[in-house]
């Protein structure tokens, strides 16, 4: 930051045909400053762009991916208890493919941790519309939520509350053999605090 003057006598003494050479010289100061200071924190973020997340419902594994390569990779992982789809509806317990982003965190969830994701997206309504699973008013609740920049409508037809979570105090033996969630994807709570450490609100996350 660029403090003031500290005595008006001294700035009183600059004549005018240099005060604006100073005043030019102070803003370079200040701008190479707030650069330096910026540039670090704007690394950091381009990094944390670059990772994503990988999730194969073909093979039951989430990846931590940065580009093409994996960071790190859970395997077993436990999605809807009746497969995935691109035609999702509600309530049937299955876990839709697609390209999402990371919407919101909760902390105090009964899962441990949950990863919110922008399910459904207008990909996700045309689709269906298209086929018939959802209405006009629902499609333009949707279209309409998405062009606010707001969380789309989670009680449309095609269901919604979609997310990456833990098993909180489930039982890690069914986790371990079973498919078992209504259609988020999950993984264990050490994996789920593991995954908190790379990835925010605006992550990628592909299913496929």
């Amino acid at each position: 930051m660029i403090s003031e003057p500290s005595g008006g006598s001294q700035s009183a003494r600059v004549s005018s045909n240099r005060r604006p050479r100073v005043l030019i010289l102070a803003l370079i100061w200040g701008i190479l400053s707030v650069h330096s200071a910026v540039s670090p924190l704007c690394t950091a973020m381009a990094q944390a762009q670059d990772v994503w997340i990988l999730i194969d419902t073909g093979t039951l594994t989430l990846s931590i991916m940065r580009g093409d390569s994996p960071l790190r990779t859970f395997d077993n992982i436990a999605i809807g208890s009746n497969g995935a789809t691109w035609e999702k509806r509600t309530k049937d317990e299955k876990t839709p493919l697609g390209d999402f982003r990371i919407s919101a965190v909760k902390h105090n969830s009964r899962f441990h941790l949950f990863f919110a994701i922008d399910y459904p997206t207008m990909e996700h309504a045309r689709r269906a519309l298209e086929d018939g699973r959802i209405g006009r008013s629902e499609y333009k609740a949707l279209q309409a939520a998405w062009e606010k920049g707001e969380p789309p409508p989670q009680n449309t037809g095609l269901g919604g509350f979609i997310g990456i979570h833990g098993v909180g105090a489930g039982d890690m033996d069914i986790h371990s053999r079973f498919n078992w969630t209504n259609g988020c994807v999950a993984i264990t709570n050490d994996e789920i605090d593991e995954l908190a450490k790379l990835v925010s609100i605006g992550t990628r996350v592909t299913i496929r």
